[in-house]
């Protein structure tokens, strides 16, 4: 496994370094080692975040979190990409080594209760017309219906976007490429 940690607003010391290395390679045991994990490691006044980013053939698979504590965080994003891997074995397992659940137990959190394992299902559908608008004109809509995303077509490129709201209160704004 190939890791990478990068820090933004904070020196990372050998010891927190080789501490988060140490906690990554614990999930050596799902995935060969042409996987790639990044972690991005920040603080904003006094938090803490984590984000760790696990790239294994097509598959993405990334978790983040915020505490006071650097480690903390550390400790329950990778709880969390844990937690996925389990749940999302089978989907992902060409991804996974061949024997990444030989042994059940695992490695950073607790086991995973069987409505979790509960596979989910599209259980309706919306149409609705796509109307050429501003990205102001879709903040504006996104706000008035009260949704986290919004999708229209961009007046001025022609395209399909996606407006959505950004865990810090801001947007964000998808425009896809060919």
């Amino acid at each position: 496994m190939r890791i990478t940690i990068t820090g933004k607003n904070i020196e990372i010391s050998d010891y927190l370094y080789s501490t988060v290395e140490k906690q990554v390679k614990k999930l050596e045991k799902y995935f060969d080692s042409e996987t790639a994990a990044n972690i991005m490691m920040s603080i904003q006044r006094n938090r803490h975040t984590v984000e760790v980013t696990i790239i294994c053939g097509p598959e993405v698979i990334r978790a983040a979190d915020v505490t006071g504590d650097m480690y903390a965080s550390v400790n329950n994003a990778l709880k969390k990409i844990e937690r996925r891997i389990i749940k999302h074995r089978t989907r992902i397992s060409h991804g996974l080594r061949s024997d990444a659940f030989h042994d059940e137990s695992p490695v950073f959190g607790d086991t995973i209760e069987p409505e979790e394992l509960k596979e989910r299902n599209v259980v309706k559908v919306k149409h609705f017309d796509l109307k050429p608008m501003t990205v102001d004109e879709a903040i504006l809509q996104l706000e008035l219906l009260g949704h986290s995303f919004y999708v229209f077509t961009n007046g001025n490129t022609g395209d399909v976007n996606v407006l959505y709201l950004r865990n810090d209160g801001d947007y964000g704004l998808i425009e896809p490429e060919a």
